[in-house]
């Protein structure tokens, strides 16, 4: 009976989501990649800048279920893991939060009034900041990239190296860079 009782806990432990995060008291997804900060994007960037890493403001809302699909199955995969441990700085706001978060132009609002400062309307929203933000500047104004909504691993990774190789200063559209990312990949797969 033991043996089987083993056998049965294996089997529903493998069917279970591999790498599970844990969810804050504000109902959010808490990986530790994320950064627990004053939420200065000014103070963030200049951290950021001194790990040498992009700064990345992830916005979020309790019980949605394409952050959770991200958290789940997208961030967890081996090579999106990576770009975001080795390259972002993340910071996560909630879209219908109360803590204090101060822009680049020194206004300070709570975070659902940030977010509606921002034009953010769905979660997740990844917005992906360059090393210097211009005086003056919001962080809408100031993104390289803002992806709305969930997607999968192969454009999120892309998203994520086309950010931190400047893609965006080269003029190439990134949906070509996708393009060509996955052609690359599906050569590599055949060969």
């Amino acid at each position: 009976m033991t043996r089987l009782a083993g056998m049965m806990a294996a089997l529903v432990l493998s069917a279970l989501p591999a790498m599970a995060v844990e969810l804050g008291d504000d109902g959010l997804h808490k990986p530790d990649w994320l950064r627990e900060t004053f939420k200065d994007l000014r103070e963030d960037l200049a951290e950021a800048n001194a790990e040498g890493k992009r700064l990345l403001i992830t916005v979020e809302q309790r019980g949605c279920i394409y952050c959770t699909k991200m958290h789940e199955e997208i961030f967890p995969d081996p090579k999106v893991d990576a770009l975001i441990r080795e390259s972002y700085f993340v910071v996560q706001l909630n879209l219908f939060g109360d803590v204090e978060v101060t822009d680049f132009d020194g206004t300070a609002l709570s975070e659902k009034e940030m977010a509606v400062r921002w034009g953010v309307m769905f979660t997740p929203t990844l917005i992906f900041l360059p090393e210097e933000v211009a005086e003056g500047a919001t962080a809408a104004d100031a993104s390289v990239a803002m992806m709305p909504g969930a997607f999968g691993k192969g454009t999120t990774a892309a998203l994520l190296t086309w950010v931190r190789d400047h893609g965006y200063e080269s003029g190439e559209h990134f949906q070509k860079f996708v393009a060509e990312q996955m052609a690359l990949e599906q050569q590599g797969a055949s060969d």
